[in-house]
């Protein structure tokens, strides 16, 4: 089942993600919750941390995994996915530190992912996870590649996602080229997926991957695959490509 929302805005985007992730959380205050990062979430992420300074919604209980993580940043490089979620969420609500997981970046690779696998069977189900999707259909860092990979694994990453990320660093150089991630069979195992996008950068690929032809090539387009309930937020730009293809999706 997949359910199409689209909003006015980036802003509007961000804050509906918000309202379906909050309300997750108060059906099961220990929800387990999939987050990912890049510019793209950033808004949701704020607009929970407004939930929770008004007193709202609370992350006490709340345990979260993230996707992924650059191999060979250690959590306090200011570039790293850890500091992200740290800066945009994490240090703004009463989530603790213990149930906050994402993969090592310095840890060997091999054995991080296997560890990283053992968690999240420990953990169980996601109730939601949270995905962007990059430009060449990559969701976590699950590059375009000749099958789907199962398990969290070490990905080199493409140079257009390489480039896209560089806006991120002093310079292109600075970025790494390799990521531990979260592989597409974990995602698909979570309960409920929520797909962001924003900007018309995202319309054509968003497009290939929700009605095109399932591939590896775009790896995102595994999720018409997915069972559970798909909900795609995107603002009008994100979503233009989709409206004039396929007009009835939002009826």
């Amino acid at each position: 089942m997949v359910k199409f929302i689209c909003a006015d805005s980036e802003t509007e985007a961000g804050r509906v993600a918000a309202e379906i992730m909050a309300e997750v959380i108060r059906i099961r205050p220990d929800a387990l919750i999939g987050l990912a990062t890049g510019s793209t979430p950033i808004n949701m992420y704020s607009y929970l941390a407004d939930m929770y300074r008004a007193g709202e919604l609370s992350f006490k209980d709340v345990r979260s995994v993230n996707l992924d993580e650059y191999v060979g940043l250690p959590p306090t490089h200011v570039q790293s996915y850890a500091h992200f979620m740290s800066e945009n969420l994490f240090s703004h609500v009463d989530i603790r530190a213990e149930n906050c997981h994402i993969p090592s970046g310095t840890a060997d690779t091999d054995a991080e992912c296997e560890r990283y696998d053992r968690l999240l069977d420990r953990l169980g189900r996601v109730d939601i996870q949270l995905l962007g999707i990059g430009h060449n259909g990559h969701i976590a860092f699950n590059e375009p590649d000749s099958h789907f990979p199962k398990d969290t694994v070490r990905v080199r990453l493409t140079d257009s996602t390489v480039e896209a990320n560089s806006r991120f660093f002093a310079s292109r150089d600075e970025v790494p080229t390799e990521a531990i991630s979260m592989g597409i069979g974990r995602i698909l195992r979570a309960k409920r997926i929520l797909l962001l996008a924003t900007g018309a950068g995202k319309a054509d690929i968003l497009e290939r991957a929700l009605f095109g032809r399932i591939t590896p090539a775009v790896p995102a387009s595994i999720l018409q695959f997915y069972q559970g309930e798909l909900t795609v937020v995107a603002d009008r730009p994100a979503m233009s490509v989709i409206l004039s293809k396929h007009p009835d999706v939002l009826t």
